[in-house]
C-alpha cells in the first residue's frame, strides 16, 4: 500500500509546503511500514523540477501534463488525483493544507470514501487504533482525531513537520488521464494576485507593521528589512482600514492567516484578532516602544524601543551578516 502526495506548484517551482507534505508522507510510510511514496503533479512543470521532489522523500512522481489543469479548477484536480490514487493502489493521501488543497481534499474524501483530517501537526499514533493530532481554534489548542476508515486523507499544516532534504532524485512518469469535460465546466474569468516579490501565503518570513509606523510614508523601513530578509510584507487591520497599505497585506483572523518560520511585528499592539492570524508562526519577534503591549506575551523575542531607531540598525545588521 503506497502513500500518494498531491503536489502544488507555482511559477515553475514546487511549493515548499508540498515538499513538507512529501517529507511527512515519507515519515508516515517509514513508521507504518507502507510502500513507496508517490507524488502526483498536475499541469505544466518541468521534469527536472519534479525530480527534486525526491530529495523530500518521494521515489516517483506521476505527472499529468495537461494544460487544462494549469488553472487549478478544483473539480478537475480532484478527478485527476482520484484516478492516480486508485491506479497506484494508495491507502493514504497526503497534501499541504492550503486554499486549493482544502477544496480538493474535501471532494476527494467523497470520491474515495475516505476520512479527512486537516491541520495535521504530527505523525499518527497507532499504538491503539489510529489517532491524528491536529491544530484547532486557530492554533490555540490541539485535538486528537480517531480515524477508522480504510482510506485516509491527511492535510498537513505549514511548518508543522521537518523538511527532508537528503533523498535522491525521483523518477518522473508522465501519464495521460481521461478527465470528463464536466469537470472543466467552471471557468476562471480573471485572477487578481497580490503584488510583491514574496507573497504572504507562501512566505517563510513576514515583516508586518502597525499604526506605530505613524504613516504610509514610513513604510520604506518595513520594506527595506523585508527585502534584506527575503520576506513578505504585511500589516495590521487598522493600517489597511485607513488606507496606509492595501487590504491584501492585512494579516489577522479576518485577513490573511500566515504560518511562517519567522514573523516580525513592528509597532503592532497585538490585538487578539491579529494574534489569531499569526500564532502558527514558528518564531515571533515583536518590536514596540510600549513594554505593556499584549504582543510581547506571545513573542519568542521582543525589543522594547522606538521602531524608527531599531529598524535601520536591524536592517544594517542583516546586511552585514549577508
Amino acid at each position: 500500500m503506497s502513500v500518494l502526495v498531491y503536489i502544488e506548484h507555482a511559477e515553475g517551482s514546487v511549493k515548499k509546503t508540498s515538499l513538507e507534505a512529501v517529507s511527512y508522507g515519507k515519515a508516515l510510510s517509514d513508521k507504518l511500514s507502507f510502500g513507496e511514496v508517490v507524488a502526483v503533479a498536475l499541469g505544466s512543470i518541468s521534469a527536472d523540477e519534479l525530480g527534486k521532489v525526491g530529495s523530500a522523500g518521494a521515489s516517483k512522481v506521476i505527472h499529468v501534463n495537461d494544460n487544462k489543469l494549469n488553472e487549478g479548477i478544483i473539480q478537475a484536480h480532484a478527478d485527476a488525483v482520484a484516478q492516480v490514487y486508485n491506479q497506484v493502489g494508495a491507502g493514504t493521501l497526503v497534501l499541504a493544507k492550503s486554499s486549493l488543497g482544502d477544496a480538493v481534499a474535501a471532494r476527494l474524501a467523497v470520491k474515495l470514501n475516505a476520512a479527512l483530517v486537516s491541520n495535521v501537526v504530527e505523525l499518527p499514533d497507532n499504538t491503539s487504533g489510529y489517532k491524528v493530532k491536529r491544530s484547532i481554534y486557530t492554533g490555540k489548542a490541539f485535538a486528537e482525531t480517531v480515524v477508522t476508515a480504510d482510506h485516509k486523507i491527511l492535510a498537513v499544516k505549514k511548518n508543522a513537520v521537518d523538511l527532508k532534504t537528503d533523498g535522491t532524485a525521483a523518477q518522473v512518469e508522465e501519464v495521460t488521464l481521461s478527465i470528463a469535460d464536466a469537470n472543466f465546466a467552471t471557468k476562471i474569468t480573471s485572477t487578481d494576485k497580490a503584488t510583491g516579490e514574496v507573497l504572504l501565503p507562501e512566505a517563510d518570513i513576514v515583516v508586518s507593521g502597525g499604526r506605530g509606523m505613524k504613516g504610509p510614508e514610513n513604510w520604506g523601513m518595513i520594506e527595506d528589512l523585508a527585502k534584506e530578509l527575503g520576506a513578505a510584507t504585511g500589516c495590521s487591520k487598522p493600517v489597511s482600514d485607513i488606507g496606509w497599505r492595501p487590504h491584501h497585506e492585512h494579516v489577522g483572523q479576518t485577513g490573511v492567516k500566515v504560518a511562517p518560520t519567522l514573523y516580525v511585528a513592528v509597532g503592532i499592539s497585538g490585538a487578539i484578532q491579529h494574534l489569531a492570524g499569526v500564532n502558527s508562526s514558528k518564531y515571533i519577534v515583536v518590536i514596540n516602544k510600549d513594554p505593556e503591549a499584549p504582543f510581547f506575551k506571545a513573542a519568542d523575542y521582543g525589543i522594547v524601543g522606538d521602531a524608527f531607531e531599531i529598524l535601520p540598525k536591524l536592517t544594517e545588521a542583516v546586511k552585514a551578516q549577508k
